[in-house]
């Protein structure tokens, strides 16, 4: 799994959002790097579609795509937790969510139980 972590330096998020994803991963038993990038200028925004900071990318996804609609800029951005309130973070369990989204067909079909 590809594990991505687009931050803007000025958000001041992005340190805790990082924490926030070392625990999920480490708390679901995913040993993977993390490509941390880091987003500087308009143009980076706009070549890496970066709807904000923090954003994390599952092999390429969105952890929450619904949040993720702005493409190109240079803000924060905020998202939609469990209880509905929204917050410049992701939650913890939001990302062992997307996590556990992301190796299910991939343990489906380790497993025999995929479509053939």
């Amino acid at each position: 799994m590809k594990v991505e972590f687009l931050y803007w330096e000025e958000c001041p998020s992005h340190e805790e959002a990082l924490a926030r994803l070392r625990q999920a991963l480490r708390e679901e038993g995913v040993d993977v790097p993390i490509e941390v990038v880091r987003v500087e200028t308009p143009e980076d925004a706009v070549r890496l579609a970066f709807p904000g900071s923090p954003t994390i990318r599952l092999d390429g996804e969105d952890v929450q795509p619904e949040s993720a609609q702005a493409r190109g800029v240079l803000t924060c951005r905020t998202y939609r937790t469990e209880a509905g309130r929204l917050s410049p973070l992701p939650t913890v369990v939001m990302l062992r969510a997307a996590l556990r989204r992301r190796r299910l067909p991939a343990q489906e079909g380790a497993h025999g139980t995929g479509t053939a």
